[in-house]
């Protein structure tokens, strides 16, 4: 019993003496008035009843550290912070707040005390200074808070998308999206898919900026895009077409180049494979494309095909400038390719190479030995005279223009010929102009796409790799691409195949919707906006006296917003030659007193070139100028519905002449515009005024059928007539 009380008093004395210890030096450093009240509780506190004997070391400790953190915190906002040497040198105040107290400082506090220190003895952690006191930050100014949140947020997304997947990117209900659809005037359902404006609009209501996402072939075909470094380009070997006048020796002049620089060790003789082929000489090699005239070189660069390097024109030492001679060039310079003269048959007694150098010079075509810059050769296919000259010129032209490719990079070129083979299937001539193509790569050409099986060269020979300018044959695309589509080397079979869905379905769309070119109507608009810069004319006429006349007026018409510039100028009918370039160049076709074929007509439909045609020259002037000038007139344009051949004359006592006729073409309408062509000349223009289908009256008959007809005011029928019927549609300028 005495020992319980003696343990009780020393402990008794032990809280006394640690109390004492931890307090004292807070009175010596709190000397303000403010500090006061607090130091009349700690000496309240710091006389204990002679009862309380239940008070514990561990207890008594944290009142002392609570009181001392409160004196602190009341003196550092009464009176201004002290230097570091100046601070009382306690055993809480040279603890940091964020630190654990060490074992030998908290064996130095418990010295004091009187107590040994121990593991478990609990740290003392004193408040942190004034100075490490965190103030909160200043609050956005409202400005900076409002332009943030009108800030436009860019949204990635895929056209077309569907409603409800448009409602996931944007975090919004699909039932709000169909509601801001309605007040725009779109009746649409979840499922349904909208078009770039509509995004473009519903974007805009929620402050969001629509960015194109990249598709499966810009993603597959970016590789191809990016610019080459210039230590990895190659010299390579130059691209060079034949091009001229039907019997003007271009065949000719190439069989004697392949038998007399081609050389076939292996089979004993020539033979000629694909229509490209490689002639390798002692300073360079030259690749030759055999292409059928230059309609089918024009076809392959409105499909965005650059196929050749260097044209080599052929003309007839004999014969001289020929009208497929003066398009040939046009093509050529609308290509803006090198243009090479090669004057053949030189060995026959009629040739006159002066008259015809004084011809090419007419032309712009000034050969070098005139003053000239154009390269023009002597050759004779026959003797193979200047075959050698011809072929160095070549090279010497290819090292002026530096031809150079990136050999290290994925495959790229264009489809000279395709085929449909019974044993070999596809078989598809190919023409590199980038990168390397080799065995088993996956490659997509237009709509169609494969893995390379097997390549040969131009003599039949496997091989393994194509480098640039290199033609060769290939087996394993999936069907027929068209001669000039372009072929890319891509990573994997699965995105070629997603590129050649993507644009087969493209296709489909494209023809319900034919391609917009450009027209007069729309001219002026284009010029403000600055969308054309030039405009070109492909111009027909029915003599030469007249195209000249039509070149004077445009000439002379002085327009400053614009560049007038003639692409191509000849006598006779608008062809499908003509049609074709004006597709490739986005040209217009204007003829006077001449008429376009039906290739023609059809090919500017489905192209959508514009064709005009004139019987006065001075209106093909003034509806140039009024069209630049913004002040075009409505014009009415006829429209094509159908075609009808007169087979039989019928004439009844009563109800006149019936044509009986077989409608060839598109169908035949009744109270129809129509026109009767004889021997192809207009004889009679106005309308139909009924058609009969057996003995009864019909509104119209289909193409294939039989049927009878009777014009209004016109009974001369003769059999071999065509009735024409067609609708007027008037066409409003445009501002």
């Amino acid at each position: 019993m005495t020992k319980n009380k003696d343990t009780k008093k020393e402990k008794k004395e032990e809280s006394r003496d640690l109390k004492k210890s931890a307090a004292v030096p807070k009175k010596a450093a709190v000397k303000t008035p403010a500090v006061k009240p607090a130091k009349r509780s700690i000496k309240k506190k710091e006389a204990p009843q002679a009862g309380d004997i239940t008070i514990k070391a561990p207890a008594s400790v944290k009142p002392a550290r609570k009181r001392v953190t409160v004196v602190r915190k009341k003196a550092a906002l009464a009176a201004p912070a002290k230097p570091e040497d100046n601070k009382p040198q306690t055993a809480e105040e040279a603890v940091p707040h964020h630190k654990v107290v060490p074992e030998h400082k908290t064996a130095a506090v418990t010295a004091q005390a009187g107590q040994p220190a121990g593991k478990d003895q609990v740290p003392v952690k004193p408040a942190a200074p004034a100075e490490q006191k965190k103030t909160p930050a200043p609050a956005p100014e409202p400005a900076a808070q409002a332009q943030e949140e009108s800030k436009e947020r860019e949204l990635l997304l895929e056209i077309p998308i569907a409603v409800k997947d448009l409602a996931v990117k944007m975090q919004e209900k699909p039932s709000v999206l169909l509601k801001n659809l309605m007040d725009m005037k779109i009746m649409a359902t979840i499922n349904q898919l909208l078009d770039e404006p509509t995004v473009c609009r519903l974007c805009a209501k929620y402050r969001f900026k629509f960015v194109p996402a990249p598709g499966v072939e810009e993603t597959a075909l970016g590789m191809h895009s990016a610019p080459d470094r210039k230590e990895l380009l190659k010299p390579r070997a130059p691209i060079v077409t034949f091009m001229g006048h039907v019997d003007h020796g271009k065949t000719s002049l190439l069989d004697a180049i392949r038998k007399t620089k081609v050389a076939d060790s292996e089979h004993g003789g020539i033979t000629q494979h694909m229509s490209a082929y490689r002639v390798v000489l002692n300073n360079g090699e030259i690749t030759f494309i055999d292409t059928p005239g230059h309609e089918a070189f024009t076809a392959m660069r409105a499909r965005g095909a650059g196929v050749t390097d260097i044209v080599v024109l052929v003309v007839a030492a004999d014969d001289g400038v020929m009208p497929q001679t003066v398009e040939a060039i046009d093509h050529s310079r609308a290509a803006g390719v090198s243009i090479i003269t090669a004057l053949n048959k030189v060995d026959k007694a009629q040739a006159n190479l002066d008259r015809v150098k004084k011809q090419l010079a007419d032309m712009n075509l000034a050969s070098e030995d005139w003053g000239g810059k154009t390269i023009t050769v002597p050759v004779s296919a026959k003797t193979g005279q200047g075959i050698d000259d011809l072929l160095e010129m070549i090279l010497l032209e290819a090292q002026m223009l530096e031809l150079k490719a990136n050999p290290g990079k994925p495959g790229k070129g264009i489809v000279l010929e395709a085929e449909l083979s019974r044993h070999r299937g596809t078989v598809c001539t190919l023409l590199v102009r980038e990168g390397t193509l080799n065995v088993n790569d996956t490659i997509i050409v237009g709509k169609q796409y494969g893995k390379v099986k097997a390549m040969f060269d131009d003599h039949g020979r496997n091989v393994q790799s194509a480098p640039p300018s290199f033609p060769v044959e290939i087996l394993g695309l999936s069907g027929v691409p068209q001669a000039g589509e372009q072929f890319f080397v891509v990573p994997d079979e699965k995105a070629a195949k997603d590129i050649a869905l993507k644009r087969q379905e493209e296709e489909r769309l494209r023809q319900v919707k034919a391609p917009k070119r450009i027209s007069l109507e729309d001219l002026h608009t284009k010029i403000k906006e600055g969308i054309v810069k030039e405009l070109k004319l492909i111009i027909k006429g029915d003599t030469q006296g007249s195209l000249e006349a039509i070149k004077d007026i445009i000439v002379k018409m002085a327009v400053d917003e614009i560049k007038m510039e003639i692409m191509h100028a000849g006598v006779g009918n608008i062809n499908s030659s003509d049609v074709v370039l004006a597709a490739a160049s986005d040209a217009l076709v204007m003829g006077f007193n001449v008429s376009a074929d039906d290739m023609a007509k059809d090919m500017a439909v489905r192209e959508g070139v514009d064709i005009r045609i004139y019987n006065i020259i001075y209106e093909l002037g003034n509806e140039i100028k009024a069209a630049l000038e913004g002040m075009l007139e409505p014009k009415l344009k006829k429209v094509f519905q159908g075609r009808g051949d007169v087979r039989k004359v019928f004439r009844l006592s009563k109800g006149g002449t019936i044509a009986g006729c077989m409608v060839v073409k598109g169908r035949i309408q009744r109270n129809a515009a129509a026109s009767l062509l004889r021997n192809g000349e207009q004889v009679y223009e106005g309308k139909i005024s009924s058609v009969k289908r057996f003995k009864d009256d019909v509104k119209e008959v289909n193409e294939g059928f039989e049927c009878g007809i009777s014009l209004g005011g016109f009974d001369a029928f003769q059999e071999g007539d065509v009735i024409e019927t067609y609708n007027i549609e008037r066409i409003a300028r445009k501002l």
